[in-house]
C-alpha cells in the first residue's frame, strides 16, 4: 500500500527544513529509496515564470533549499533543474524567484534543462498500451540520466487541467519550444495530454514527490490570474499519482476529475494509498472551469495549430494505397479513397505511427513555413 504523508509546516526555515527532512526519509523508508554517496540528483521545482515567492506562481525557494542540503547530508550530487515557460533568460528567473539567495553558498548546480534525449515510452521493459500513442518522447537528458529524482511542484490551480501537482510538474522536463508544440499537437483533447503527462511519469518515476502546498494557488492559475491562498501543508509520497488524488482528497475534487488521475488509472498507475498524518479538508478552494488546450483566440486556433505543428504527408507517386497507415492512426485521421490518402489534420496528433510503418517510405514530416521561422528566430534567442 502507498502513502502520503500529510504535514503542516510554515516558510520559517527553521521549522521546514525539519518537515522536510523528516518527510523525506518517510518517503525513503516506505519506498526502499536510499538517496546515496555520489549519486546524482535531480530536483525539479515548478519554474513557471519569473515571480517573488509571494505570488505562489513556483516552488518556494526554501522548500528546494531544504530538499538541497538533504541531498548534500546524504553526500549525493544535487541538481536544481527545469525547463521554464517564458521568455525571462534562467538566471534571471533563479534570482527573481529567490532560489540564487536561498541557495547562495551551497555545492549545488543550478541548471536550464536545454539538451533533449530520445527515449521509448517503457518502463522496466513494460510498454503502457495507452502510451503506444506517444513511442517516442523527447525529455530532458539530465532527468533521464538521473540517479535518483526529487519532484517539488506547486499547488496550484490549472485553467486547462484543474490542477497542476505532482505528474504534471514533470512536463518541465519536456525542454522549451517542445512543450507548447505538444499542446498543439493534441488539439482540444485533454485525455490524449493527460496520457502523454502519465507517460511522462511512467518513464522517469520520480523517487520522492513533494508538494509544496504552504502558499497554494486557487482560482484561474497557473499564471498571474491565479489566487494565493494559504493552506499551510506539505504532502509527500513515492507515488506522484496518489500523491496528485491526496491532495484532491483535501481540496473537497473528485479524484478522478483531474485528467491525469483519470488517465493513470486507465492506465493501471493509480495505486491504492493511506494517509500518514492528518489531513485536514480545504472548504471552498476555487478549481477554474477548464479552457481550450489550444492557445491563442478560437477563432485562430485550427489556423495556428496547422501552421505551427510538423504533420505527416504524402509522398506523392510513392503511396501504394496498402492502408497499413490507416489501420495503424490511432486517431483515425487518415482515409483512403482508393485514389490517394487524405489527412484530417485537426484529429491528428502527430504521433507519426503511419511514418513507421508505411513499406514503402511513401510518407515525410512536413515543416510549414511559419513553423520554420519560429525555430530559426527562438534559436537565435537562445544563443544570445
Amino acid at each position: 500500500m502507498v502513502k502520503v504523508f500529510v504535514k503542516e509546516s510554515a516558510y520559517d526555515y527553521a521549522v521546514l527544513r525539519k518537515d522536510m527532512f523528516d518527510m523525506m526519509a518517510a518517503i525513503g523508508e516506505s519506498s526502499s529509496v536510499r538517496i546515496s554517496a555520489g549519486q546524482r540528483v535531480i530536483i525539479k521545482p515548478n519554474l513557471l515564470t519569473s515571480a517573488r515567492p509571494d505570488k505562489a506562481l513556483t516552488t518556494h525557494p526554501l522548500i528546494i533549499k531544504a530538499a538541497v542540503e538533504y541531498v548534500l547530508e546524504k553526500g549525493a550530487l544535487p541538481q536544481v533543474s527545469d525547463s521554464h515557460a517564458s521568455f525571462t533568460k534562467f538566471p534571471r528567473l533563479i534570482e527573481e524567484c529567490g532560489i540564487a539567495g536561498a541557495l547562495n553558498g551551497l555545492p549545488v548546480d543550478i541548471k536550464e534543462f536545454t539538451v533533449s534525449k530520445k527515449v521509448l515510452s517503457t518502463r522496466g521493459g513494460k510498454e503502457f498500451t495507452p502510451a503506444s500513442r506517444y513511442n517516442t518522447l523527447e525529455l530532458a537528458e539530465d532527468a533521464l540520466e538521473a540517479d535518483i529524482i526529487i519532484n517539488l511542484p506547486k499547488l496550484k490551480t490549472h485553467t486547462q487541467m484543474g490542477l497542476t501537482l505532482a505528474v504534471k510538474n514533470l512536463f518541465g522536463c519536456v525542454v522549451g519550444r517542445r512543450k507548447p508544440q505538444w499542446h498543439f499537437n493534441l488539439g482540444e483533447n485533454k485525455e490524449l495530454f493527460a496520457g502523454l503527462l502519465v507517460t511522462i511519469y511512467s518513464v522517469l518515476r520520480p523517487e520522492i514527490n513533494i508538494i509544496d502546498g504552504i502558499l497554494g494557488m486557487e482560482g484561474d492559475g497557473p499564471g498571474t490570474a491565479g489566487i494565493p491562498r494559504h493552506l499551510g501543508v506539505i504532502m509527500g509520497s513515492s507515488n506522484a499519482v496518489a500523491l496528485d488524488m491526496a491532495v484532491c482528497r483535501m481540496l473537497g475534487a473528485e479524484e478522478m476529475s483531474l485528467p491525469t488521475n483519470k488517465a493513470a488509472s486507465d492506465m493501471g498507475l493509480a495505486d491504492e494509498f493511506t494517509i500518514s498524518g492528518e489531513m485536514k479538508y480545504v472548504e471552498n478552494f476555487i478549481i477554474p472551469t477548464l479552457t481550450s488546450m489550444v492557445f491563442g483566440p478560437p477563432f485562430a486556433r485550427k489556423i495556428l495549430r496547422n501552421n505551427l505543428t510538423s504533420h505527416p504527408k504524402n509522398i506523392e507517386g510513392a503511396c501504394k494505397l496498402c492502408n497499413e497507415c490507416v489501420k495503424i492512426c490511432p486517431a483515425q485521421a487518415i482515409t483512403n479513397d482508393a485514389k490517394r490518402l487524405h489527412f484530417d489534420y485537426d484529429k491528428c496528433i502527430r504521433c507519426y505511427c503511419c511514418i513507421e510503418v508505411c513499406p514503402h517510405k511513401a510518407i515525410r514530416v512536413y515543416q510549414p513555413l511559419a513553423l520554420k521561422s519560429i525555430k530559426k528566430i527562438s534559436k537565435v534567442f537562445h544563443t544570445r
